[in-house]
């Protein structure tokens, strides 16, 4: 057991003390599912049945990430998103005069090889046309070279016309054009830079944001106080793409009711869009230009990163060269190389990542690993715990403003994001992590540490969000430039699920207050099918099994009626092939699409909640089991090409290219676990 306690409760910043007690045994594992053994024992008696097969899958995925892992100890894999990422990147280098025709050209081709046939761009694999994506796209080829004239424009535009043109688009979408004179600066929201300003105590203040809103919001705020514009020639302009080009545009063309916050927001638009042109009225706009550029600078890791996401580092970079600042200057320069980190050359093409993921891959095929039974002292598993440890942060960061007296511990996502360290990948790191609390090169006082900072970090409703605490102020996402509805951290079941998982390997029990609060999150958040809503992964089937893992290894008694509902659903939905998909779209309910063709990572996580629940001799788990067995490749991976990450829940979602060989290793890993167990 990690700990023995004296209270927990850390919702008021008091952190309790807490005692080491390491008892010399490690970590206390819940990994077998919980069923008979001797009816596993009649399912898998004959030699050369699935037990064989699943070990020999196994042995080839285990052989694969040994192959794969680099010398420093680390696994890290693509991070695709759509090709906004990539446009937006060469709408960058025009705006701030970076000229880099080859890369240009590299970033383009990236961007046609994914047009699709009929000429549109998409949020994800198999999704229908976005009009915000192909706009960005398409002012991203002509800045290219490309002409208006070309098949590919072409194709394009009468998709952006019919869907109606760029007044359609999003908030994002009309910025970037604006900074080339494409958009009228005056139909844009504005962000008053006096925001910066507000206490804690204001309702609208940047520390209610969400970390990646307020990382993107803040440099934001200088670019829509200058609101900068670089002409570009009249071919190269976007004016055809205008449904309607005599008029500016409304900041919205929703419909609204009276009483809305969108409608009060609205109204205060326009009333600080008069104080912009009245600078009298303004007296703490020196005050807040100048606070928002130490904050900006402050806030850049050493690397250069800003928040270790896209948008914080191509707005950062903006706001500062907006300000003055020279591409050799100190922070921009290291800005540029930060940004070509996020780079991938694949031959003839160059992609952006939107972010990157080093330590969570890391700890997730460190994890699927032990749990196929690789043995914790293997050289691979040795090197990725050291590398790993190495990332924990201990400097505080944006989360503790409302947690001023916990101490930091916690790893982020990325190399370095020293700001914003989340609670998802310290529990996942954590989980793989304390199987070494005795190892020389792991101090027990900082896995002590880690989990001090995640238990610090519940929130007052007893879940867990990813990188701040409380941070569930709704009406922010009725913000006129928050159309992406993600202006908030709050806290969600998938991650809550995590967290449980990881308090009851580390020998918390049910009767634990943090737990008892936990659970009750979890059970206030189950939808009325079963399910669970995924914040973090798409979508049901991704938060119903961490849920389920969660409370099978905290103790939860997994014959109870909420168990079995989520049970109930997750078999009902399985695919006449054995596995399990979920589409994107599911987070848009009025889609009507909710499941898909089966995918592996869906798959293994479908498997994983059943085991967890005790379905381990299930026919749903053996024909799951099979239908990963049947689409393994022979290099011991397996094809994906869906998305089943999520970014924005419904507007931007992610590829990782590691969950469709992490989680069907770790499903694999602990159904032979159950095969070993019914041998026994």
């Amino acid at each position: 057991m990690l700990f023995t306690r004296k209270g927990d409760s850390f919702g008021s910043n008091a952190v309790q003390d807490m005692k080491p007690a390491f008892s010399g045994k490690g970590l206390l594992l819940h990994d077998n599912p919980r069923a008979d053994a001797q009816k596993k024992a009649a399912l898998f008696p004959e030699p050369g049945g699935i037990a064989e097969r699943v070990s020999e899958a196994v042995r080839k995925t285990q052989e694969y990430y040994i192959g794969e892992q680099h010398p420093d100890g680390y696994w890290w894999y693509e991070l695709e998103a759509n090709v906004t990422i990539s446009a937006e990147y060469i709408m960058f280098f025009h705006f701030i005069g970076l000229k880099d025709e080859k890369r240009i050209r590299m970033l383009a081709n990236h961007i046609l090889n994914n047009q699709r046939s009929d000429g549109t761009w998409a949020l994800f694999y198999g999704a229908k046309g976005d009009i915000s994506t192909t706009i960005e796209a398409y002012f991203a080829l002509k800045l290219a070279g490309f002409s208006a004239d070309d098949e590919p424009l072409k194709k394009a535009r009468e998709f952006i016309l019919a869907e109606g043109g760029i007044e359609a688009s999003r908030v994002f979408t009309k910025i970037y054009l604006a900074l080339f004179g494409q958009f009228d600066w005056k139909a844009i929201p504005s962000i008053p830079v006096e925001l910066n300003l507000m206490p804690l105590w204001f309702p609208i203040n940047i520390y209610n944001f969400s970390s990646w809103a307020r990382s993107t919001v803040v440099p934001l705020s200088i670019i829509l106080e200058y609101k900068p514009v670089k002409p570009v020639p009249s071919g190269i302009g976007v004016a055809e793409l205008y449904k309607d080009p005599g008029r500016t545009p409304p900041i919205t063309n929703a419909r609204l009711s009276p009483l809305s916050w969108k409608r009060i927001f609205l109204v205060f638009d326009k009333t600080v869009k008069t104080m912009e042109r009245m600078p009298a009225l303004r007296p703490l706009k020196g005050r807040a230009m100048k606070r928002t550029e130490e904050w900006i600078l402050e806030h850049q890791d050493p690397s250069g990163d800003w928040g270790g996401i896209q948008p914080a580092m191509i707005n950062s970079l903006l706001a500062l060269v907006t300000m003055g600042y020279s591409l050799t200057s100190e922070p921009v320069k290291k800005g540029l190389e930060a940004l070509e980190r996020f780079e991938i050359d694949k031959g003839d093409e160059i992609v952006l990542q939107s972010c990157i993921s080093p330590v969570w891959d890391a700890a997730l095929t460190s994890l699927a690993l032990v749990h196929s039974g690789m043995d914790r002292d293997h050289p691979a598993l040795l090197k990725a715990s050291q590398w790993i440890a190495s990332k924990q942060i201990f400097k505080k960061g944006d989360w503790s403003v409302k947690r001023p007296r916990l101490e930091p511990g916690g790893w982020a996502f990325e190399f370095e994001n020293s700001w914003y360290p989340d609670v998802d990948d310290s529990a996942a790191v954590l989980l793989f992590l304390n199987r070494y609390w005795d190892a020389r090169f792991m101090k027990a006082e900082n896995l002590e540490r880690g989990l001090r900072w995640i238990l610090g970090m519940q929130g007052k409703d007893g879940g867990w969000a990813a990188f701040d605490v409380d941070n569930n102020m709704k009406m922010l996402n009725q913000l006129p430039f928050g159309d992406l509805e993600a202006m908030i951290d709050p806290s969600t079941a998938d991650l809550t699920g995590r967290v449980l998982e990881l308090l009851g390997s580390s020998g918390y029990k049910l009767s634990d207050p943090v737990v008892r609060r936990a659970i009750k999150f979890i059970k206030k958040t189950q939808e009325k099918d079963g399910s669970w809503w995924g914040r973090w992964g798409v979508n049901y089937l991704y938060g119903t099994n961490t849920v389920l893992t969660g409370l099978n290894t905290i103790g939860e008694d997994m014959s109870s009626p909420y168990v079995r509902k989520a049970v109930k659903w997750i078999k009902e939905n399985q695919n006449p092939d054995g596995g399990w998909g979920e589409s994107c779209e599911s987070y848009e309910r009025k889609s009507g699409k909710r499941f898909m063709d089966s995918t592996a990572s869906q798959t293994a996580w479908a498997l994983l909640a059943l085991m967890a629940a005790g379905e381990a001799d299930s026919e749903e788990v053996v024909r799951g089991v099979n239908y990963l067995l049947d689409t393994q490749n022979p290099d011991g991976t397996w094809d994906e090409e869906e998305f089943t990450g999520t970014g924005f829940p419904k507007y931007f979602f992610i590829r990782y290219h590691n969950y469709r060989n992490c989680f069907p290793l770790m499903a694999l890993g602990k159904f032979l676990n159950g095969c070993d167990e019914g041998r026994r």
